[in-house]
């Protein structure tokens, strides 16, 4: 079947392709080979850990079957990536740890599940951030494909620089075209941050709109899956195959129905009351990032929308509370990998205590081990009162900030991260500056939020940024509205880096 459309595969959004595969321009397969070459191609940037032709092209050929037969869903035949936080049947899930090496996981995550049978065709598994822990990429004990040993994913608008974390290897796959869109996870910005650095669209959901079932935990009350893709209209064909309840797995699903996001798209946003939180524009945030996201809000009042001062005060907060909160739940989850049931189990030891020991001193990494600590020492008896409880204190605080703004506007607009991506080992053994790096995604985690990184501009060197948008619980639809009309305005997600 020859291909009829005068743009190359990996040039085509999603929309364009499901359009194109059900018109017969090209079939599942071909897109699937199409992008498995690109992966290989650019495995020099560490997105792939995992790749597994064979399954790919079986789900390709089925995709090509229900095509055939008129029983295509919204996605059939799509090419996506997986970042390797959800388990799946037909490639390793090991959450970027030494401690899930070669872990094959006996079942699928709903998300993964749900995306499978909305037609999408998996490409392969994502580098990330050690069980999701951080915000550069730098943090993998797992090789990519290609190298025989752990190695960063490096940013394709400049190599010498981080893609961001944890679901760096995702938005690299986007940016550089080895897939058109893919999945991650946002626990304190793990979405919105790599998609600002790469210069995609990423959109975090309420707190219980997708199933974290069969998605490796790291901080439970934070956890939350989301789409990653080159547009807003890609994600919104994306978040409404993956939400929807999911009760009888997940005891955090909400009981909410999944939503056609597509249905909301190009509506009007005139006399949009965008807030902005004074403490979102104050020292810390380089000049280049806001130049770009004021460019971005100008956009915004061409279109009707209108800009409103508002104030999150307890924004510098969020720093400490999410780095107590996160932790804590993470030493709880992370207990499960002690060497007995599955995972990495040390070779040598004398008894049991020594196993536990001595397996999850080999199997977790070094920032892996510092929030265990620091979870095991906040929730230890004469702490947990002076700092988690304390933290969930003003974690509600935040919360309530949030909804005295949205009083006042519709959607929250301020950049994603204080400063482009920067270069690789620059933090070097100072975790401290890549946890300050979160300080304007965490406030919308903590409140459970749903947030997106809109591609809004360039800055220093050259390098992609993101507009975050934050809504109010359940308002995926009118921000994914709202960053749609930004892209029909600007042309900044159409970008791409040079070289590929």
């Amino acid at each position: 079947m020859s291909t009829t459309t005068t743009k190359a595969l990996h040039d085509l959004g999603v929309s364009e392709l499901a359009a194109g595969l059900r018109n017969k321009q090209f079939s599942a397969v071909e897109a699937a080979r199409h992008f498995l070459a690109r992966a290989k191609a650019h495995q020099n940037l560490g997105a792939y850990v995992a790749l597994n032709e064979d399954a790919t092209l079986a789900q390709a050929q089925a995709a090509d079957a229900r095509l055939a037969a008129g029983t295509a869903g919204a996605l059939e035949g799509v090419p996506i990536a997986h970042k390797d936080i959800f388990v799946t049947r037909d490639f390793p899930s090991t959450a970027g740890s030494r401690m899930l090496a070669g872990y094959q996981s006996p079942f699928d995550a709903t998300v993964v599940t749900r995306l499978a049978d909305a037609g999408a065709v998996t490409l392969g598994k994502l580098n990330c951030d050690e069980f999701a822990m951080g915000s550069s990429n730098e943090n993998s004990a797992v090789a990519p494909v290609g190298f025989d040993a752990p190695a960063p994913v490096r940013n394709p608008w400049d190599t010498h620089r981080i893609p961001g974390g944890s679901s760096g290897g995702s938005a690299v796959a986007v940016a550089a075209r080895l897939a058109p869109a893919v999945t991650g996870t946002d626990t304190g910005g793990s979405i919105r941050q790599p998609a600002s650095f790469c210069g995609i669209t990423g959109i975090k959901p309420t707190y219980g709109r997708a199933s974290r079932y069969g998605m490796i935990a790291f901080a439970s009350s934070l956890d939350q899956a989301g789409p990653m893709a080159r547009s807003a209209e890609d994600c919104a064909l994306l978040l409404s195959a993956m939400c929807g309840p999911d009760p009888d797995r997940d005891s955090t699903s909400l009981d909410v129905p999944a939503e056609n996001f597509s249905a909301h798209l190009n509506g009007s946003i005139d006399g949009l009351r965008i807030g902005i939180p004074a403490e979102f524009f104050g020292e810390g945030l380089a000049p280049d990032v806001r130049a770009a996201v004021d460019g971005a809000l100008k956009e915004y009042e061409k279109l009707g929308a209108r800009l409103v001062p508002i104030s999150l005060p307890r924004t510098e907060l969020s720093i400490p509370v999410y780095y107590i909160i996160a932790p804590a739940e993470a030493s709880s989850n992370l207990s499960r990998f002690d060497g007995v049931k599955f995972g990495h189990r040390a070779k040598d030891y004398t008894d049991l205590v020594d196993m536990y020991k001595k397996t999850r001193a080999e199997g977790f990494g070094d920032e892996v081990k510092r929030r265990i600590m620091i979870g095991a020492y906040v929730l230890s008896h004469g702490y947990y009162d002076a700092y988690y409880l304390q933290a969930q204190k003003i974690r509600r605080m935040i919360a309530d900030d949030f909804q005295n703004a949205f009083k006042e506007c519709d959607v929250i607009a301020g950049p994603v991260a204080p400063t482009v991506a920067w270069k690789l080992g620059e933090h070097g053994n100072d975790p401290l500056a890549d946890y300050l790096a979160d300080i304007f995604t965490l406030p919308g985690s903590l409140a459970g939020l749903p947030g997106m990184s809109v591609p809004a501009g360039f800055g220093e060197g050259g390098m992609p940024v993101g507009l975050q948008l934050i809504g109010n619980y359940f308002q995926e639809a009118r921000l994914l509205n709202a960053a749609h009309r930004l892209q029909q305005a600007t042309d900044f997600h159409l970008r791409q880096p040079g070289g590929l």
